[in-house]
């Protein structure tokens, strides 16, 4: 019976050891993580202005532009302007040659005075006829003087006639002459059709190039058939230059294109439709002709609105809401009405006010 006894505590021992063991062995159970509340993100309602804006691209032009065109052919014999050279109306740019011209001039008074004698001369002759005349003269000499008197009557208008022609030819010319020497026709910066060379000699009507007025220069942009309808002449634009990014306009709408700018058949099937905005620039020592420049135009303004983050209005069909912390961690949904929309911002109409508190979860 001892035996057995023994036996009994040994095996219990040696049961307690092994158990004691394995449970210093024996991978622990991962504890079982606590459940977080669900984060609330909140938004406050507030009232402010709101804009919503167009936004375009463009470059800056002159609006006023005066094209020079040679009067008439000849030789430059001088130049009195340089490749972006400030001048003055009135300005002499350019003189052609004259000497042509005063050669013309003097053979046609030459021809005009030497028809003019000769006119005086057939005239004394004719009259001298006529008064010398017999007093028995027959017939034929009486016709003879008859044709003499017509004739004479007819190269006296067929010279008036002449006469006319000559006297324009002539004032033509001395236009000429005055033309010979070119004034500017406005004030402004003056730039050549090809600034590395001056032509030594023109053909009539030949593009000189062109007087730019610095105070005419204007933001050209281009917006698609989507955004022409909702730009109106005076409306607000902020302008920016990307290459100076400190640099920030005022500007306004001067004007908005009615047809959309032409494109080749090529393009036409692939390109949409673009229409010139005008947008007015005020004067800065930085802006010139040619530049890129991006413009937000503010389509529509609202004084004291009442608006949320985009961010916190969901959408069940047609119907708009937010849900609302009404305090002490209870959460309601509220149905509204909105109005204008930004880029991050919707105004609402309806169903909240300022000071309310919109959560997202």
């Amino acid at each position: 019976m001892k035996k057995i006894i023994k036996w009994l505590v040994i095996a219990a021992v040696i049961g307690l050891v092994g158990y004691w063991g394995y449970g210093q062995v024996k991978p622990k159970e991962a504890p079982i993580p606590m459940m977080e509340e669900p984060q609330v993100i909140s938004f406050p309602v507030t009232e402010e202005t709101i804009v919503t804006t167009v936004q375009v691209k463009g470059t800056s032009e002159y609006g006023k532009e005066t094209n020079v065109y040679a009067p008439f052919e000849a030789k430059v014999e001088s130049w009195n302007v340089a490749n972006g050279q400030q001048i003055k109306k009135g300005d002499t740019l350019f003189s052609l040659e004259q000497k042509t011209i005063h050669q013309q001039l003097q053979q046609k008074e030459a021809e005009r005075k030497k028809r003019k004698l000769e006119q005086e001369l057939k005239e004394f002759t004719l009259n001298q006829d006529l008064d010398n005349a017999p007093v028995g003269a027959t017939e034929a000499e009486r016709l003879k003087l008859l044709a003499d008197q017509e004739t004479a009557k007819l190269s006296s208008e067929l010279d008036g006639v002449n006469e006319m022609i000559e006297a324009q030819t002539i004032a033509e010319l001395n236009e000429r002459l005055k033309q010979s020497i070119y004034r500017a026709p406005s004030a402004g910066i003056f730039l050549f059709d090809n600034s590395q060379k001056q032509p030594q000699s023109v053909t009539a009507n030949q593009y000189i190039g062109k007087i730019v007025d610095l105070n005419s220069l204007r933001f050209a942009a281009y917006v698609g058939e989507s955004e022409v309808f909702s730009i109106k002449p005076g409306m607000e634009v902020e302008v920016k230059m990307p290459s100076i990014k400190d640099m920030k306009l005022k500007g306004k709408v001067e004007e908005v294109a009615k047809f959309a700018e032409t494109t080749s058949q090529e393009k036409q099937t692939s390109q949409k439709p673009q229409f010139k905005v005008i947008i007015s620039l005020p004067k800065n020592d930085r802006l010139i002709g040619g530049l890129t420049l991006t413009g937000d135009i503010v389509t529509e303004r609202k004084e004291k609105a009442v608006v949320v983050p985009k961010l916190a209005v969901m959408t069940e069909g047609d119907i708009s809401y937010v849900m609302v912390d009404k305090g002490g961690g209870h959460i309601e949904r509220q149905d509204i009405e909105t109005g204008m929309q930004t880029l991050d911002k919707i105004e609402v109409l309806s169903g909240l006010k300022p000071g309310d508190t919109v959560v997202l979860q």
